[in-house]
């Protein structure tokens, strides 16, 4: 009889889940006395088991442009609008283009749409459904862009493959060796940039003409196979700067011909390019001139392009980290003016007074640029503060950083524990956020500028608890506990407002991954659903976590499994002493490397947790050659990594010992293991093993879920649902003393 047995649904989980959370907003208008916002969600169901994506527009006026404040007149009823996979709107606001995606009922397949609306007309609409596969809009590729004129867009879609036919007697085509991006993006074979064109560029922005017949519109594939960079560097995040200047982030292969993983990594080797369009011919493909900004040692994306007052193009800016060594640390903003040529560097990673430099998202938002007051351009970004995201703006001559949330924070007692993100800008005064803590869900707002500072908030969509679930998480409380004499650690914790009646609950450390992540004040559900359950949860970050530093992160290099565990732990002894959980009521959980984490502390600590759960851990760090991020375990243990680098007995030997397989003997702790089927990042085999080491012991219990066509993140709507639970019944099976829910 397995020792993992169901215990039912979870209580709240699937309500925590199923609310929507914002993930884009767009100002369809904005003037001095309305705005227009678009806000789009993304929605799980789990009755039909997806996600799908549903939109609402928000109406705000003002009696005067001097009033201080808005007032919202009217919001739309939630739409669905999973069929649109990318839409933006033009700089004059009078186009919005739209990528839509719909079903083919006739062979069960996909149809794919190129549409242009002028207003709540439709301009130009081509069906691209046999002219490239599938849309990209990841965060990594993604391309949409108006050109200056307005009469062109530029996005990328993945290319056809070759024909077979077309290849002759050779066979050998078909079956070579092309390398992926890797986890979440293996399917992505050839990203390849298209531009539509419906009209041919005025000397300003195109007036509405009525409906562009087909035969006038116009689909090419831009190419830089006349460049000697052709077969290296793939192009993705393209944005026009004039009619025939476009700025990219160009994504390069290793020189021993690895296309290393991106999702999660921001040590790539990318670059920031420019293309010039240099043949207009009527073929399917167009060339270009393609031109890199070098920076060596740089892994640079998310180009952004400032144009001046005239509409012309002055300023390029990107996001930068150092190739290789940590996945991710503190970001570099970089700038290059149109007119000099030359790329400058507007923040380095340097921690100065409170400001623990930039830890940004992987790209900025469509339009970052705004003025605050007076002539003075800003550009907004959410960074990783320590345990908070918050929103910052940075002068684009200077550099100078504000904390756009200070002001705020002051207004409530909930606002210092707010976790923002920055979803839209509109050029001049406003923001659209969202904002949630631990035990509160995504509101969206308006920041509204007063005197220089973003200082008025105006919600605009705040999602309602049923009643029952409001009651049980008022009865919660969220806070950040720091940890003495072990800076920058500190934890996260959700707990019972009220005093325990004899035992305290159980508390549950759920270690973050990464390891260069952060745990941070959001709201999420499958955290918020074991609170829920009667545990008290504790989410460390630890030295190496983002946003306290680079000096803290790369003190963790060459000393993971010692330095990361050791904090985590220090957080469990912490929370003893002050009285928040007690000795003998532990267990943890964790995945990726937060799973390694995890297994090494009921290896190094086998009497303390009564129960772990580890979600595609970590195991053997010395055996992750299959892995879409190979380097990933040279760089974070202190080995060298570069061409045709190989694990040697000395560097496996060192690996072995930093890592929980060493210590797999010591541990009696039943352990859960959950496994994506498909994760590329960490290879099945690291949980398997495990399993069957543990298995092979006989010392404690052990039990593995192994869930089909998920990978990594096992963020699938039913796969996340069946970890939660599994993890609430694992830990009420081998709790010490079980925690009853009321």
């Amino acid at each position: 009889m397995s020792t993992l047995q169901y215990g039912g649904l979870s209580r709240f989980y699937t309500e925590l889940a199923e609310i929507p959370v914002p993930t884009s907003a767009h100002f369809i208008e904005s003037s001095s006395t309305t705005a227009v916002i678009r806000v789009s969600y993304s929605v799980r169901d789990h009755e039909r088991n997806n996600k799908h994506t549903i939109s609402k527009i928000f109406t705000l006026t003002k009696p005067e442009p001097r009033a201080a404040d808005w007032a919202l007149v009217s919001s739309t009823i939630p739409h669905d609008a999973s069929d649109v996979q990318a839409s933006i709107l033009s700089a004059s606001k009078k186009r919005h283009a739209i990528l839509r995606e719909i079903a083919d009922p006739g062979n069960g397949g996909k149809k794919r749409f190129v549409e242009i609306w002028a207003d709540s007309k439709l301009e130009a609409s081509l069906d691209v459904t046999k002219r490239h596969g599938p849309f990209h809009t990841d965060d990594f590729f993604k391309s949409l862009s108006f050109s200056p004129s307005e009469t062109a867009l530029i996005y990328t879609a993945e290319a056809n493959p070759a024909v077979v036919e077309d290849l002759g007697d050779d066979p050998y085509p078909s079956f070579r060796f092309n390398p992926n991006f890797g986890e979440g993006l293996y399917t992505k074979k050839k990203p390849t940039l298209y531009i539509f064109r419906w009209r041919e560029p005025p000397s300003g922005v195109a007036d509405f003409e009525g409906r562009v017949p087909k035969k006038d519109l116009s689909l090419v594939s831009l190419s830089p196979t006349r460049s000697p960079f052709a077969q290296e560097v793939v192009f993705g995040q393209a944005s026009f700067a004039t009619e025939t200047q476009i700025f990219a982030t160009g994504y390069e292969q290793t020189v021993d011909g690895r296309l290393l993983g991106i999702k999660g990594c921001f040590n790539r080797p990318s670059s920031i390019w420019e293309l010039s369009l240099t043949d207009q011919s009527d073929t399917d493909t167009i060339y270009c001139a393609a031109n890199k900004i070098e920076i060596p040692g740089r892994s640079s994306r998310s180009p952004r392009i400032f144009f001046d007052g005239n509409k012309k193009p002055c300023t390029v800016v990107w996001l930068s980290n150092p190739t290789f060594g940590p996945h991710a640390s503190t970001v570099s903003l970089y700038t290059y003016d149109l007119g000099e040529k030359l790329p400058r560097v507007l923040i380095e990673p340097e921690q100065t007074n409170d400001f623990p430099g930039l830890y940004t998202e992987y790209n900025l938002i469509d339009n970052p640029f705004i003025r605050k007051s007076g002539e003075e351009t800003y550009i907004v970004t959410q960074s990783l503060w320590r345990s908070r995201t918050k929103v910052v703006s940075i002068a684009l001559t200077g550099g100078y950083v504000s904390d756009e949330t200070k002001t705020l924070d002051s207004h409530d007692d909930r606002q210092s524990l707010y976790n923002w993100s920055l979803l839209s800008s509109d050029g001049n005064g406003s923001m659209v956020c969202s904002r949630s803590t631990p035990t509160s869900p995504p509101q969206v707002v308006l920041l509204t500028i007063e005197n220089g500072v973003f200082a008025k908030i105006q919600v605009l969509d705040k999602p309602v608890f049923p009643t029952k679930l409001r009651q049980e998480v008022g009865k919660l409380t969220s806070y950040v506990v720091p940890v003495p004499n072990r800076y920058p650690t500190e934890s996260v914790v959700i707990s019972s407002k009220e005093p325990p009646k004899d035992q305290k609950p159980i508390c549950v450390t759920i270690v973050h991954g990464g390891p260069h992540a952060a745990s941070i004040t959001a709201f999420t559900p499958s955290v918020l659903a074991l609170a829920l359950e009667g545990y008290t949860v504790s989410m460390p970050n630890y030295t190496g976590s983002m946003g306290f530093g680079e000096k803290h992160i790369q003190a963790l290099r060459g000393r993971c499994g010692e330095l990361d565990v050791g904090d985590c732990i220090a957080t469990v002894w912490e929370l003893i002493r002050l009285g928040i959980s007690e000795e003998g009521r532990q267990v943890v959980s964790g995945g990726s490397h937060g799973g390694f984490i995890a297994a090494h502390l009921i290896g190094q600590y086998p009497d303390v947790f009564s129960a772990a759960v580890l979600r595609n851990p970590v195991i053997s760090a010395g055996e992750l050659a299959a892995s879409d991020i190979p380097d990933w375990a040279y760089g974070e243990f202190g080995v060298a990594f570069g061409p045709g680098a190989h694990m040697n007995p000395e560097s496996f030997a060192k690996l072995y010992d930093a890592s929980p397989i060493s210590y797999v003997d010591k541990v009696h702790t039943p352990v859960l293991l959950l496994i994506g089927e498909d994760d590329l990042r960490v290879p099945t085999s690291q949980g398997k093993g495990y399993y069957h080491a543990l298995k092979g012991s006989g010392k404690a219990p052990v039990e593995m879920l192994v869930l089909p066509k998920e990978s990594h993140p096992l963020d699938g709507v039913e796969a996340a649902r069946v970890s939660v639970e599994a993890a609430r019944d694992w830990f009420r099976r081998f709790s010490r003393s079980k925690v009853t829910p009321e």
